[in-house]
């Protein structure tokens, strides 16, 4: 197959593809290879190849050198093959040069759509090649189009995909829009390398974080754990290595420029940025923020922590829906259990009953079990002995009847509470009202 700017044509699509030219050259000859045998019969052993000086395919055609030929597509004989190779002998292998001049349009059709396919086979590897390494980046990219819910974005010299779970809520994009993204995931699949988006992940906010604060980046200042409902609110704690680095300072930046810009490009989402401390009952009045704290009560056994606040400041601890506890435990990684200062009051008295059943017990030894993580009655009645008869004045039968005086009481309060609802109820006041 003489075409003569063929060896033009590979330099120059290797040029505008980016592939390495023995590929396309590979390419062609599979394409030529597979339209030969198309032509001359899937049963005659063809090969292809590339002959760069005459800038041409050449096909051959290898058969057995015989004495005597049985079939004429396999076999050659032995004076016909030493026309070609004056060196061959029986059973040698010798290749056939075969015309290529008559191949008709389908072959020529054939042998393109092989080409196409192996030069995109090539484009896909490169690709996944250049961003295989970029997982855990943040990209730039413009909006193309959307399919079934996911966001189809350009990067240049791949596509990706944002999927409507990693999408933000509340955010629309039209095509043409930039966007920036965080590179959550590829997949070598045979559409090509499938790169998944992520504006939604923990990720992308602590990504940002790093490219605006260069104490990060010389790794000074470092993310410690970070909490995120994406669109709404975030929280980080930072620490820093050196102790005349401010790691909030650091990160909030310049009046604020810095977590301004992280904030602008979440599109408003609200970013709590606090200190990070080994200290739990610091680190859990922190995370917190921006309501007071206080005391903390910490159950090491059950990784649970009572948090009293003022009572103005219950609903500011508690957040909107419960927003702002929510992410504190999953910033701190404990279980919180937030109460006012008129609900703890109301539970020593209640544990003060419950012990007051030993003579001499009462207010001191509430506000002592309290401090040991008794904060209910429930948890008063199924406390350990040995707990109740540490205390002065308390011995194991007195520590019996505390436990039994709180069961009761505990059975007591449930039915005021159910009777108080039920009555509620009957004159149309929400449970919300009643708890409040």
């Amino acid at each position: 197959m003489n075409i003569a700017p063929l060896r033009r044509e590979i330099d120059q699509i290797a040029k505008d593809k980016g592939i390495d030219r023995k590929t396309i050259v590979e390419a062609l000859e599979e394409a030529m290879k597979q339209a030969a045998r198309r032509k001359f019969g899937q049963d005659r052993e063809i090969e292809a190849r590339f002959n760069d000086e005459l800038s041409e395919i050449e096909l051959f055609e290898f058969r057995e050198v015989v004495e005597s030929i049985q079939d004429a597509n396999t076999q050659i004989g032995i004076q016909e093959a030493k026309a070609f190779d004056s060196g061959a002998e029986l059973g040698d292998e010798i290749g056939v040069k075969l015309d290529a001049s008559g191949f008709g349009r389908i072959l020529a059709q054939t042998a393109k759509q092989v080409i196409i396919q192996r030069v995109r086979d090539a484009e896909r590897d490169i690709v996944y090649e250049e961003y295989k390494d970029r997982k855990g980046e943040i990209v730039n990219g413009i909006v193309r189009r959307f399919e079934k819910g996911s966001i189809v974005v350009d990067l240049g010299r791949a596509e990706a995909i944002l999927p409507p779970k990693d999408q933000v809520p509340r955010e629309t994009y039209r095509p043409g829009d930039r966007i920036r993204a965080y590179v959550r995931e590829i997949n070598r699949v045979s559409k090509g390398p499938q790169i998944v988006l992520s504006r939604s992940s923990l990720e992308m906010l602590t990504k940002l974080f790093e490219q605006e604060v260069p104490e990060m980046y010389e790794s000074i200042v470092s993310i410690e754990s970070a909490a995120r409902e994406a669109g709404a609110r975030s929280k980080i704690a930072v620490a820093s290595r050196d102790s005349d680095v401010d790691p909030v300072g650091a990160c909030v930046g310049m009046k604020g420029s810095r977590v301004q810009a992280v904030v602008q490009e979440l599109r408003g989402e609200r970013i709590d940025i606090v200190p990070w401390s080994p200290d739990t009952a610091r680190y859990v009045c922190s995370a917190l923020a921006p309501a007071q704290v206080s005391k903390v009560i910490i159950d090491e056994a059950a990784h649970s922590l009572d948090v009293i606040v003022p009572d103005d400041q219950l609903s500011l601890a508690i957040g909107r829906k419960g927003q702002n506890v929510r992410l504190a435990v999953q910033l701190t990684g404990w279980r919180i259990d937030i109460k006012s200062e008129a609900r703890m009051r109301e539970i020593a008295l209640w544990i003060a009953d419950a012990v007051s059943v030993v003579e001499g017990c009462g207010d001191p030894e509430a506000e002592l079990l309290l401090q040991r993580g008794i904060t209910s009655l429930e948890d008063l009645a199924g406390c350990q002995l040995d707990l109740l008869a540490s205390l002065p004045g308390i011995d194991e039968q007195g520590a019996e009847r505390i436990k039994v005086r709180a069961g009761d009481l505990a059975i007591e309060k449930e039915a005021e509470a159910a009777k108080i609802a039920n009555e509620a109820a009957e004159d149309g006041i929400s449970q919300e009202e009643v708890t409040a």
